[in-house]
Formats: structure tokens, C-alpha cells, sequence
């Protein structure tokens, strides 16, 4: 790996010597490196897994361009805060945002964002508070993008309709025993598909307007100062057109169970109100006007329907026979798709005081 770090590296910054680096594991699809030098400042390097990503080059445009506007919205702050609050990508020599290596493969690269620090979990209010304001703040700020301008880099990503097509076709293919273990799920399923598809009919008949939104709105993928104060959003690889409650939804979901998402246990899995409010409370601080009433009076649904696709993401692949995520025993995902059930049920016992 050294051998093609230092291919790549060479072509962005050919003027700079590699000191050492480090894989961060921290993501699931692409492999990432900070890349130390024998100068003060280093980067993260980037390999995008055209596996996943169908237009490579288009999503390594997508974060440039959204990259570029948000420093162009915070021209009051000088350039080094500037690339401590917004991802910075680097260009060639020649001008291009990525290099393809001798294997084909594409890579980008940053600015390494140094004195910060991630979560992978939320362990207490302040957390989810500035979380909500990083997450907020970029919705806020991208408001006057053109989301036309944008590349969907996984299509029909959060489409429910396109998500309900794929359960019902695995279950004509599934096993027996499989579909047997996970009857009383596939019957839940069925009976909230009307409500799932609530946010669906409002983004396709327009009362919802598309917008930019992150889509991968996990507390990890925001950075915090070393006083737990938020900096930056990251891992902006699945920018796309969206509506707003993909990102609250998904914040919600992963912020506010009390349990890992494949906790078997699931006296373990409930739904913390106290994290949804701060959350909620940072995020509707900095969106600002850029939320309307219509979209605000559903973000209760947001979180419910986000945490329900996961749920039939889960029990989909389950009925499948494991094609899609990784597991480490047989019933995994079942267990997934079990757990983020039992937190729809958590979320509903509390869902009306959030209203």
C-alpha cells in the first residue's frame, strides 16, 4: 500500500515527502489514510470504492462543490479557520480533483482537520446539541444550492417506494425457515407501509421542496474540537438532492438508541428523548429560515421512517441471504432489522410529547 500512497501523493503534492501514515477504519466502504509529512500540515487520502459508487468522478465533484460554496459562505473567518470548519480538497498540478492509480482505482484528498476528535457514540446531551448544530448549519448553508447540480451518487438511495420493491421480491425468493424466523417482522412491515411512504408522496408531489442534504448523518461523520465543541462536517461522499428529513431522520436514528444497532438483547434498545431534544434543538438553531413549516411539523416522522428503512434494509438482506451487508453470524441482520424495530416501538411510546 505504501508503494501506491506514495504514487498518489506524489501526483497532489509533489513538492512534500510522505513521514508516515495510518489507515482510519472508522468508515465501511472506502479506504481512508492519514498521510503524516515532515512539515506542519498533513492530509487524509482517500480510495473511492467504485464497487459501491457508480460515477466516481461525479461524487468527487459533488464534495468539491459543496466543499468550495460553504468556504465561499464563510469568507468573514480567515482561511486557516476556514479549513478547520470546511473540508478542503486538494488539486494536481494540472487542475483535477482526483487520480486514478495504476489498479484503476480513484482517489481524492484533504486538508487534515488536526486538535479533533469524532464520536462514534453519543454519550451525553452536549454531544447530540453541537452535533445538531453541525448537521443544521449545513443544511442552512447549502440552502441556495442548486441540488440539480448534483450528481445522485447512489440512486433511489432513500427512495421508500424503491426499498419496498426490493422486500417484496425477496420474498418470493426466500427460504422458508428464513421467512418462518422472520414472519412477525415481514407482517409489521406490511402494516406501516402506508405511513412510510407519508414523506415519499410530499417530495413527490412538491410540497417538500428537494434540497442538498449529507445522507450519511451519523454523529461519526461530524468533528468535534478537543472541548466536545462541533467543527466540521465529513465524509461528504453521498452529497446528493434530498429532502431535509433523510438528514434529521438519520441523525435521530443513530444518535438516540441506547443500544448498538445489532444488540440482541432488546430490553437494552430504547429510544432517548433527552438526545432527540438537544439534537433537534442545535439543528433548528442554525437551519434557521431554511426550514419551513411543513417540513418542521415532520420531523417526528423523519425519525421514525429513517429508522424503518433501516429496519427493511435489514430484514431485506436477511430474507436474501446476507448479499449486502456484512454479518458475522446467520441471523445478524434478522437481529438488525429486530433491533431497529424495537426502536420504532420506543420512538412511538414517546413520539406524541414530540410532536
Amino acid at each position: 500500500m505504501i508503494k501506491i500512497l506514495r504514487e498518489v501523493f506524489g501526483v497532489f503534492l509533489p513538492d512534500q515527502k510522505i513521514d508516515s501514515f495510518a489507515e482510519l477504519t472508522s468508515g465501511h466502504i472506502n479506504d481512508t489514510f492519514l498521510i503524516n509529512t515532515n512539515q506542519q500540515r498533513h492530509y487524509v487520502f482517500q480510495k473511492i470504492n467504485k464497487g459501491v459508487f457508480p460515477d466516481v468522478p461525479g461524487l468527487i465533484m459533488n464534495k468539491v462543490k459543496i466543499s468550495r460554496h460553504l468556504h465561499h459562505k464563510l469568507l468573514s473567518l480567515t482561511e486557516k479557520e476556514r479549513q478547520r470548519r470546511v473540508l478542503t480538497f486538494l488539486q494536481t498540478p494540472k487542475g483535477k480533483n482526483f487520480y486514478i492509480d495504476q489498479n484503476g482505482d480513484f482517489w481524492n484528498g484533504t486538508i487534515y482537520i488536526d486538535h479533533s476528535q469524532t464520536f462514534e457514540t453519543v454519550t451525553d446531551s452536549k454531544v447530540a446539541y453541537e452535533g445538531g448544530k453541525l448537521f443544521g448549519e449545513f443544511i442552512h448553508l447549502t440552502k441556495d444550492f442548486d441540488p440539480s447540480d448534483l450528481v445522485e451518487v447512489i440512486p433511489r438511495f432513500h427512495d421508500m417506494t424503491y426499498r419496498f420493491e426490493q422486500f417484496e421480491a425477496s420474498l418470493l425468493n426466500a427460504s422458508q425457515e428464513r421467512a418462518q424466523r422472520a414472519q412477525a417482522y415481514i407482517e409489521l412491515s406490511k402494516s406501516l407501509k402506508k405511513e412510510m411512504h407519508i414523506l415519499q408522496v410530499l417530495k413527490d408531489n412538491g410540497h417538500i421542496r428537494l434540497r442538498v442534504t449529507h445522507n450519511d448523518t451519523k454523529i461519526s461523520n461530524a468533528l468535534f474540537d478537543m472541548e466536545g465543541n462541533g467543527l466540521c462536517v465529513i465524509d461528504t461522499d453521498t452529497i446528493m438532492p434530498g429532502i431535509i428529513h433523510y438528514d434529521f431522520g438519520d441523525a435521530i436514528r443513530t444518535i438516540c438508541n441506547t443500544a448498538a444497532e445489532d444488540e440482541k438483547d432488546l430490553e437494552k434498545v430504547k429510544f432517548n428523548k433527552e438526545f432527540y431534544q438537544a439534537y433537534s434543538q442545535g439543528f433548528l438553531e442554525k437551519t434557521g429560515d431554511a426550514v419551513s413549516d411543513l417540513e418542521r411539523e415532520h420531523f417526528p416522522l423523519a425519525a421514525k421512517t429513517m429508522i424503518f428503512i433501516m429496519a427493511l434494509r435489514f430484514l431485506t438482506d436477511y430474507l436474501s441471504n446476507d448479499v449486502y451487508y456484512k454479518t458475522s453470524y446467520p441471523e445478524h441482520n434478522l437481529v438488525r432489522s429486530m433491533n431497529q424495530f424495537k426502536l420504532i416501538q420506543s420512538f412511538e411510546e414517546v413520539m406524541e410529547a414530540l410532536s
